[in-house]
């Protein structure tokens, strides 16, 4: 599990890119760039990283299912994900 804090500043970077995207679009249309240095820095979309909804971790994140690698196998192996079995061969 991810440290709280991280997972916290995480999610106000997520409520920072969402409430300045449409003042970014319309700066970088008109192509002032002093204008968009002048936002705040985590107002940018690149600056969120991608975390597993259900622990925090970022490492190992499947944009498909919106968790880790761990989280998925242990979601699939309970059954709680339609569609996704067990591979055997």
């Amino acid at each position: 599990m991810a440290r709280k804090s991280l997972i916290a500043k995480n999610r106000q970077r997520q409520r920072l890119a969402a409430k300045y995207a449409d003042k970014r679009r319309a700066l970088r249309a008109a192509g002032d760039y002093r204008g968009l240095g002048r936002l705040p820095r985590d107002a940018s979309k690149v600056r969120v990283k991608n975390r597993c909804a259900l622990t925090g971790r970022s490492r190992g994140y499947l944009r498909a299912f919106g968790v880790s690698r761990i989280a998925l196998r242990e979601l699939a192996h309970a059954g709680l994900l339609p569609g996704v079995k067990k591979a055997s061969w």
